[in-house]
């Protein structure tokens, strides 16, 4: 089983970019900065001067912020020391949860990687196509050589229904491998799925637990991971 988390929910970018979604706002790690910046030096304004923003636009971050999660600055005007902001206890606790799932999840997703091998077509740069037992792959690759080994994070995979998943061409994640689903290993706050693509080859995606819900997902369910050239890392094997 995963480790449990107390986040509503969850999602994962390629570079996995923990976030904590709370209603309709979700804070992710430019937030993080944010509050950190805004702790480190003892306003908002000297925050957004720091991290090169807009003193407005950060203002209504935390805003927008504070709708969701509750307070999370305390703000004095003027006076002999000049005024400024500091964090609330509950940004505090924000803050080391947000440390958590990110320490937690992102050991998964080390951990969970899928690998595929395969042999290089067409080069277009550091991009090469690449025939696998899975079906065609585009994906970094090393300069030499046309045997490679492949590597993909799970939380670099996004798993849709195939009737909802849109056309290569319009979207950024141009890999796309349909598959049925072999075990979902639910957590409190995500889940690690595992997908038969074919070929003897079985992928790893990290999803929410709203996806798993929403997608229905459990052994037999087709699916059509989907993941970005970039977020596929190749090395010589030759």
């Amino acid at each position: 089983m995963l480790p449990a988390t107390v986040a509503r929910h969850m999602e994962f970018s390629t570079e996995f970019d923990a976030r904590i979604g709370q209603g309709d706002v979700t804070l992710t790690a430019r937030d993080v900065e944010l509050l950190r910046a805004i702790d480190n030096h003892g306003s908002i304004n000297a925050a957004a001067t720091a991290l090169g923003r807009s003193y407005s636009r950060a203002q209504q971050r935390i805003v927008e912020l504070e709708e969701a999660f509750g307070d999370l600055v305390v703000r004095t005007r003027g006076g002999s020391g000049g005024g400024g902001s500091q964090l609330t206890d509950s940004a505090r606790r924000l803050l080391s949860r947000y440390d958590r799932l990110r320490a937690e999840f992102s050991g998964v997703a080390e951990t969970a990687e899928t690998v595929l091998t395969g042999r290089i077509v067409e080069r277009d740069g550091e991009l090469a196509t690449v025939e696998t037992p899975a079906g065609v792959v585009r994906a970094l690759v090393p300069p030499n050589g046309d045997e490679v080994r492949l590597t993909l994070r799970a939380d670099a995979v996004t798993l849709q229904s195939p009737s909802r998943s849109p056309d290569a061409d319009r979207t950024s994640a141009r890999n796309r491998l349909e598959g049925t689903v072999l075990t979902v290993d639910a957590g409190e706050a995500v889940a690690l799925v595992t997908v038969d693509v074919g070929g003897d080859v079985t992928l790893s995606a990290l999803v929410t637990d709203a996806s798993v819900e929403k997608l229905r997902l459990h052994r037999g369910t087709p699916v059509v991971a989907s993941f970005k050239a970039t977020a596929t890392r190749g090395v010589s094997t030759a």
